[in-house]
């Protein structure tokens, strides 16, 4: 069984002109929340658990999609406060139950082959695999280096430049047991924290599995997401990799 934590607990501080009273995972897409798109695709891929990390407002997710999703089960992690990624998800990782889980952004929608994502964990000593996408728009989101042999992550730059390049794509697959194995405190971010500071003993298998890009971060690209959204979603779900550029993907 495929297993995915949704890190659903954005206030959307953005978008606050757009969507008000709702958590950003709530926002409305072509005339259904975002959470609802995600789910959708998560449900073509045959996922059978989903755990939501949830905070802000999270009872209006849970009022909305209740304990299961067109054939999904259902679980709430839900923070008192926040914790950030890295904290979100390390919570919602005592819900699991599968010996690996991926992890999703509920406010991007990243076109992934999410068995692709759990490929290198047949290997063995494999703890991690973070989800790449090649981005003209490095300096929007920040650029990775890999080691093409091995495909193994080898360091995080600064979003700064305006050359194309690697990026981090948002989607991660770990073992469940991966954070009791290093001192972390309940409250980090997974991407500027943990990962930069355990780099070189996680040493993360890139995977090359996105096939489109859309996210609501800005109004600009919520306004783009209307459009592209329920065009991706048209689309077959991924099967093997098949890389796209990411960022402002136009099918």
């Amino acid at each position: 069984m495929i297993e995915v934590v949704v890190l659903a607990g954005g206030q959307g501080t953005r978008l606050s002109a757009l969507v008000r009273d709702l958590p950003k995972p709530m926002a409305d897409i072509a005339g259904k929340p975002f959470l609802w798109w995600l789910l959708t695709r998560l449900h073509q891929q045959r996922v059978g658990h989903v755990i939501l990390a949830t905070g802000y407002k999270s009872q209006a997710i849970q009022d909305y999609f209740g304990e299961a999703f067109n054939g999904i089960s259902i679980s709430y992690s839900v923070e008192g406060e926040p914790l950030g990624t890295g904290g979100a998800i390390k919570l919602a990782l005592a819900q699991a139950r599968e010996p690996h889980v991926i992890v999703l952004n509920g406010d991007t929608y990243a076109d992934a082959d999410l068995r692709e994502m759990m490929h290198p964990f047949e290997a063995p000593g494999v703890d991690l695999a973070v989800a790449i996408a090649h981005s003209d728009e490095v300096a929007r989101y920040g650029a990775i280096s890999i080691h093409e042999a091995s495909r193994i992550m080898t360091g995080f730059h600064e979003k700064e430049g305006s050359t194309g390049g690697y990026v981090n794509a948002g989607i991660y697959c770990l073992r469940r047991d991966l954070f009791c194995r290093y001192p972390i405190p309940d409250a980090f971010s997974f991407e500027r924290d943990f990962l930069p500071k355990y780099l070189s003993l996680l040493k993360p298998v890139a995977v090359k599995a996105v096939r489109g890009f859309v996210d609501i971060g800005t109004p600009a690209d919520y306004a783009l997401a209307q459009r592209l959204i329920p065009v991706l979603a048209a689309s077959p779900a991924p099967a093997r990799s098949s890389v796209e550029r990411v960022g402002r993907t136009r099918p």
